[in-house]
């Protein structure tokens, strides 16, 4: 009976340890990163912003295609040869020697990321039973949240005791590599791939009827973008917290985890606007509590809201782009979503360093709390379009 199909397969594990070691070797340098460029090339903080927000507008150019590509050809080619060159990327960040080279490998680095994320998403819902599939993608998400958890504090921890940012750059290929070894011993069956679509067709590379979500992915990305980012040179210049960043992005995928554990049963019953709803207006709370408690209270409280929140939007709007979407627009779908957060964590990284540049941190982080609301509202107004859009897919 579909009621008793298996959750947990080895091809399961598999994916979701691919998605750990890429989120993990991304998150080993992602807090770093600035610090890095500060101290080797001596950027101020609009070029790192600039520098750094390559990487993202890559995979947001990139995603689109990933998707048509992920739905179009063999998906575990795709997927293999996209992680082999998101995991040799990170060598070249040991050869560049200005930043002028960083920033061309960097930027160039998003193209496999983008693609090699969406390959493997794509892939999970492959393996997945159709009677469990909206649990797995929750659970999914928790691979990606554990990586978020260790590999800031794991990377902090290591340049603290090193200060050697060449060994996290070696860290990374090796992550990488493990994970690209996972993805190449999965067994699945071929499937019937895309035919008989216009080669222009808008929707083999944007998913239009999920144009509301793609919004709200968009800002909350944003926002995301410019407090990771910028956390680390926050904590230390503003706030003289030079040990407890680590532990800030600990207590955020604690949060993560959480929740994705908690909204498994609401995600069973497809409750997943509501889901969502609770964790928009959570994130909105962490953020508002970070900025205007430039204390313990708010450092260690915000991130606690901001992962339970993330915790319970992002698996209902995986699920939402998902449901929406015919079964041949899975990649497209998947390549959609993640379009979304590229574009907004882009454009967070962006301004997040031109307002801290011209501005100051604080003002920054209002403007985030602020942005954060604002999508909780738009969702909170437009709910009505998923759900007519989802009864009328599934009926």
């Amino acid at each position: 009976m579909p009621a008793t199909e298996k959750l947990w397969s080895a091809n399961y594990f598999k994916v979701m340890f691919a998605n750990f070691t890429m989120s993990f070797a991304f998150y080993l340098l992602a807090p770093l990163l600035p610090l890095y460029l500060s101290e080797r090339f001596g950027a101020g903080k609009d070029l790192i912003g600039l520098v750094l927000s390559g990487y993202a507008v890559t995979a947001l150019l990139v995603r689109p295609f990933s998707g048509y590509l992920a739905d179009s050809f063999p998906r575990k080619k795709v997927l293999l040869i996209s992680f082999f060159f998101y995991a040799i990327f990170f060598g070249g960040y040991l050869m560049a020697g200005s930043i002028l080279a960083f920033a061309i490998i960097r930027t160039l680095h998003g193209g496999p990321f983008g693609a090699a994320s969406v390959a493997n998403s794509t892939m999970t819902i492959d393996v997945l039973p159709s009677s469990r599939r909206t649990e797995g993608i929750g659970f999914y998400g928790i691979s990606n949240n554990i990586a978020t958890a260790l590999a800031p504090s794991v990377g902090l921890g290591i340049y603290q005791w090193t200060g050697n940012f060449d060994i996290l750059f070696w860290i990374a290929i090796i992550i990488s590599v493990l994970g690209l070894w996972a993805d190449a011993t999965i067994e699945v069956r071929e499937r019937q791939l895309i035919q008989d679509k216009k080669v222009l067709s808008l929707d083999r590379f944007f998913l239009t009827k999920g144009w509301a979500i793609f919004v709200n992915a968009s800002i909350f990305g944003l926002c995301y973008g410019v407090i990771t980012n910028y956390l680390a040179i926050y904590s230390k210049e503003e706030m003289g917290v030079t040990g407890g960043t680590g532990i800030f992005f600990i207590l955020f995928a604690l949060g993560l985890i959480a929740a994705r554990l908690s909204g498994v049963r609401s995600l069973r019953k497809g409750k997943l606007i509501s889901n969502a709803a609770h964790g928009v207006i959570f994130a909105s709370l962490g953020y508002l509590l970070f900025v205007a408690c430039p204390n313990a209270v708010g450092y260690y409280g915000a991130p606690l809201l901001i992962g339970w929140g993330n915790g319970h939007f992002w698996p209902s709007f995986q699920n939402m782009m998902i449901n929406i979407a015919n079964k041949n627009e899975r990649g497209t779908a998947n390549s959609t979503l993640l379009t979304a957060w590229d574009l907004g964590l882009g454009i967070g990284i962006l301004m997040g360093g031109l307002l801290t540049e011209h501005i100051s941190y604080r003002f920054a982080f209002w403007c985030v709390a602020a942005i954060h609301i604002a999508g909780a509202l738009f969702f909170l107004v437009t709910r009505r379009d998923y759900q007519n859009r989802m009864r009328s897919r599934i009926d």
